[in-house]
Parts: structure tokens; C-alpha cells; sequence
């Protein structure tokens, strides 16, 4: 677990994805993220396992960091039946497979980066000494926001029909009233 300041922490997180053959002949594989490895090392897609046709590779470490701002999402995901980790992903442009870009702890942004269509973004189930390390970061930084009701304008405007349209905004004529056959003189 690393400190960065007062505001974010970060820890080192492995992403473990699985190549799979792919089912169509357009697809020769399928490529997923379905593990993280808190505090891991560096790591370059360095084959983990192989079972038959299946393996798996430590593709990348990246840095899972928290922030204090984003508590409220950290909460939502913690609040979910199985709490994930969101691993983005791209399509490469170099020898790789894939370029592994975050790894995040809240649904939020991750929703952002889904959003996009650019990036692939897979949800992979949270270690539970990783969702302890999130919730004791949450307890220590979460401030619940208080609600704050809106006020209406006590000004009534429905009381008056005078085609003038609303008597909050001044006007330099009817807004309703049809626009006037205009005279042009043809030359």
C-alpha cells in the first residue's frame, strides 16, 4: 500500500487475463480479464497458466488509487452483491493482445469509460483483502453530502392570461400575437 497523500491512496494491482479460442472463425481468440493480484509486481503479459487450449497471463500492473472525492462510488460498488474491480482495456497497436489502461474501484467511472465505446471495460470480482483495504478508505474519508431541497419562486405567474407570455421576463412585445402581413415595396 502506497500514500500518495492526504487525499488518494494506491496499491499495486496485477490484471490476470484469460485467452480462450474464439468460437467463430472470425475471432481466433477471446481475450478477458478475470482476476486482479493486489500488490503484485511488474509484469508484461507473463504467461501464469495453461489448461488445454485456455491460459492466463499477468498482462500489466497498474495502480489501483483511490480518492477521497469519489467515496459515494467507492460505496455503490462495496454495495453491490459481488464488488468488483473494473479493468479498461484497448485494442493494441503493437504486439500485445491488449494495452491494459486503469484499474478502478468505482462503477462510476468505469461507466464513463464504457460509455465511450471506445474502450472494453470487464468487471472482475474483488479480492476480499482488497474490499477490506477499500472499505477501511471509505470509513476514513466518506462525508455524506446533505440534501438540500430546492426553492420555487413565490412569484405566481399563472394568475394573469395576458399573452404576454412570462411576467418574469421582460418583453418588447406579445409574444403570442401572429406576426403582422408586412408591406414591402418591390423595386
Amino acid at each position: 500500500m502506497q500514500t500518495t497523500d492526504t487525499k488518494s491512496m494506491s496499491i499495486p494491482l496485477g490484471v490476470v487475463i484469460r485467452r480462450v479460442p474464439g468460437v467463430t472463425r472470425w475471432a481466433k481468440y477471446v481475450w478477458k480479464a478475470v482476476a486482479v493480484l493486489p500488490g503484485a509486481g511488474d509484469s508484461h503479459w507473463k504467461e501464469l497458466r495453461r489448461d488445454g487450449d485456455a491460459v492466463e497471463f499477468h498482462a500489466a500492473t497498474l495502480p489501483l488509487e483511490l480518492f477521497r472525492s469519489d467515496t459515494e462510488a467507492y460505496l455503490h460498488g462495496l454495495s453491490a452483491k459481488i464488488p468488483a474491480v473494473y479493468v479498461v482495456m484497448r485494442e493494441s497497436m503493437t504486439d500485445n493482445p491488449l494495452d491494459i489502461i486503469l484499474v478502478t474501484a468505482s462503477p462510476y467511472e468505469a461507466q464513463d469509460y464504457a460509455d465511450s465505446g471506445e474502450e472494453l471495460v470487464e468487471k472482475v470480482p474483488m479480492p476480499e483483502g482488497l474490499m477490506a483495504w477499500v472499505r477501511d478508505f471509505v470509513e476514513a474519508h466518506h462525508e455524506d453530502e446533505e440534501f438540500i431541497k430546492r426553492r420555487r419562486d413565490k412569484h405566481r405567474v399563472d394568475r394573469k392570461q395576458d399573452g404576454i407570455g412570462d411576467a418574469r421576463i421582460r418583453q418588447a412585445a406579445d409574444v403570442y400575437r401572429a406576426p403582422g402581413a408586412r408591406k414591402e415595396q418591390v423595386h
